[in-house]
Formats: structure tokens, C-alpha cells, sequence
């Protein structure tokens, strides 16, 4: 037991310091965050002063985090593998860490569909950027030409689809719990409205 404390103790004091060059602070800077002393807050960093509940409450809202978060240890779940749809050409990853927020890999072939009704719009937002090739975004009455490694965001509220444009492309998106409902029941949709081979 008393190893894994010396471990969670190492692995916070390295945290605390890594979180407070990441944020280009000083160690002045980061002390008058927290309103400690800028000693104190050298000897935390460097293991020669105990660790205190009140100081790593203080630190962490200096730091822009929680006090879980400071003292998380769990890494068992770090790999994680996706669920493949290849009906749609879909692969999708759960974030663990924001259970409502899913990323989605898809590969296009098809250009959005030229008639307005088949455009979808639901609670949430969307974040995207095409991996390879180009892809079309119809959002409202607007058409976005999204080249590889460019990036758009939306809220889905907006009537909008995607397609591909000159060629296949490959996207990854990002959507919220909203959106991923909305996409689930256009696709179920779809499914119901095609004819049966």
C-alpha cells in the first residue's frame, strides 16, 4: 500500500508541475493563483513537502481542473477499439471520458444529395475534418468545400449533409449526444424508406 501512495504521490506532484508549464506559468505565477507561497509550491512540486487535501483543492481550481482529475490513476481502459458498421462504411469510437460524445470515421463516395429535403436537421453539434480528398458540406443554404486536413464545426439545428466531392474522401467527426442521436435516426430512417432487395 505504501508504494502505490508514493506512486499517486510522484504521479500528482509530476502532474501539478507538467499542468503548470503547460499553461506557460511560473512557479510565481501559479503560486499567487493559489495563493500560497511561492516555497510552498516549489516543495510540493519537488516532493519536500506533504501533499495536503486543502492545497490540492486550491491547486487544481488554480490549475483549471478537479481534484479527481489531479489525482487520477486509472489507465486499465487507455486502448479502445471501434464498432464497425460496414453497411455505412462507419467506424465508431466512444470517448470514455464524455460518455455523450462519440467519434466516427466514415468514407464517402457519393456527393450530397441535391435535393433539399434529404438534408437533416436535430438537437447538437457536429465537428469534422476530411482525412483524405475533399468533401462537400450543405449547411442551410450554404455549400462549404472542405479540403483534406481543414476542419468545420456546426450546430446541427442547421438543415445540413456531407458528401464527397470529385472522389472518394474519408472524414472523422465528432458529435455530441444530440447529434448522434439525430444521425442514428436518419440512418434507421433511410434503412426503412430503401426498397428491399
Amino acid at each position: 500500500m505504501t508504494q502505490d501512495n508514493d506512486e499517486l504521490d510522484s504521479l500528482v506532484r509530476k502532474r501539478i508541475r507538467a499542468l503548470r508549464v503547460a499553461q506557460g506559468w511560473s512557479l510565481e505565477e501559479l503560486a499567487t493563483r493559489a495563493r500560497i507561497s511561492q516555497s510552498t509550491l516549489s516543495r510540493i512540486e519537488n516532493g519536500r513537502r506533504r501533499l495536503a487535501l486543502d492545497q490540492l483543492v486550491t491547486l487544481a481550481r488554480a490549475l483549471d481542473t478537479s481534484l479527481d482529475q489531479l489525482v487520477e490513476t486509472a489507465t486499465d481502459d487507455v486502448v479502445s477499439h471501434p464498432m464497425i458498421d460496414g453497411a455505412h462504411g462507419l467506424m465508431r469510437w466512444s470517448v470514455k471520458a464524455e460518455p455523450g460524445m462519440t467519434v466516427v470515421r466514415r468514407r464517402m463516395t457519393d456527393p450530397p444529395p441535391d435535393n433539399p429535403s434529404r438534408m437533416r436537421a436535430h438537437p447538437g453539434r457536429e465537428w469534422l475534418v476530411v482525412l483524405s480528398g475533399t468533401a462537400t458540406l450543405l449547411l442551410g443554404n450554404r455549400r462549404f468545400r472542405i479540403e483534406t486536413n481543414q476542419a468545420a464545426e456546426f450546430p446541427t439545428m442547421l438543415p445540413h449533409a456531407i458528401g464527397a466531392e470529385g472522389g472518394p474522401c474519408e472524414i472523422l467527426g465528432i458529435f455530441d449526444r444530440d447529434a448522434r442521436r439525430g444521425h442514428q435516426r436518419g440512418e434507421d430512417a433511410g434503412k426503412a424508406n430503401r426498397p428491399s432487395p
